[in-house]
């Protein structure tokens, strides 16, 4: 296992390097692939020793090469996280099977751009959830169709309590926020309930530091996007939530 740890986090760097262009290029509607990376000072093209995740900026000192134009320390960071991310899923999972690992892969790849968009746009996009439920569909077909209709039903029905939630409080939860629920239980089957309440916590802690920050009239006004939320509960629950689940049907 620990020898797999390495590539794990440098396919992470790599993956958390072209997530960044998502997370910035999709909710502009501009095309992932044309241009390539380039300065947005200048717009010069980054040369590619100059896009080596995490390296290239440290060197540069977070200024492009040409213009001087400050890079945003937001570009390490994602690539670091992402390598960090894939590395933990690797290393919590291991020997739970190919299939928990793959799909605990998938989704925290997904996860990264999901929230920086909402974080910058208060949108979770259909470009992301839709191909997200798609291909946790398909993985689960192909690498343990004997748990497919459990993912099913708990996608179905992490979706359907949250798209209730948003029904009787519009204001405080988006359709956005039902569809990731839904791909969340996709992803992880029962888990997603501890990932849910999660979620739903550390949202509420939140909005009391808002409100005792600004004073109820203005920290009722003020968006908290709810996407990151559920990222982190979804986090969570890939390393504890089966565990926590078991503790408690046990009980019953």
């Amino acid at each position: 296992m620990t020898a797999s740890l390495a590539p794990a986090a440098l396919f992470g760097l790599l993956i958390g390097s072209f997530l960044n262009v998502v997370a910035w290029r999709l909710p502009r509607g501009e095309s992932l692939l044309h241009p390539g990376s380039h300065c947005p000072g200048c717009d010069a093209p980054v040369r590619p020793y100059d896009n080596v995740p995490v390296f290239s900026w440290l060197v540069l000192r977070g200024r492009c090469r040409g213009c001087k134009e400050p890079i945003s320390a937001r570009y390490p960071v994602v690539e670091a996280v992402t390598a960090l991310l894939w590395a933990a899923v690797v290393a919590g999972l291991w020997g739970e099977g190919a299939d928990r690992i793959v799909l605990g892969l998938v989704l925290v790849t997904f996860l990264v751009p999901m929230t920086l968009i909402d974080l910058e746009h208060r949108i979770i996009p259909n470009k992301l959830t839709l191909p997200a439920a798609v291909l946790a569909i398909a993985l689960g077909a192909a690498l343990a169709p004997d748990r497919l209709p459990e993912q099913l039903a708990w996608g179905a029905g992490a979706g359907g309590f949250f798209l209730l939630a948003a029904v009787a409080h519009p204001k405080g939860m988006g359709m956005g926020d039902v569809k990731l629920a839904g791909v969340l239980g996709l992803y992880l089957g029962k888990a997603v309930a501890p990932a849910l309440m999660v979620a739903l916590v550390a949202g509420v802690l939140v909005g009391a530091l808002v409100i005792a920050r600004l004073g109820a009239e203005q920290g009722r006004r003020t968006q908290v996007p709810f996407g990151p939320f559920l990222a982190l509960g979804a986090v969570v629950a890939l390393f504890v939530g089966d565990g926590l689940m078991d503790s408690y049907l046990d009980r019953f």
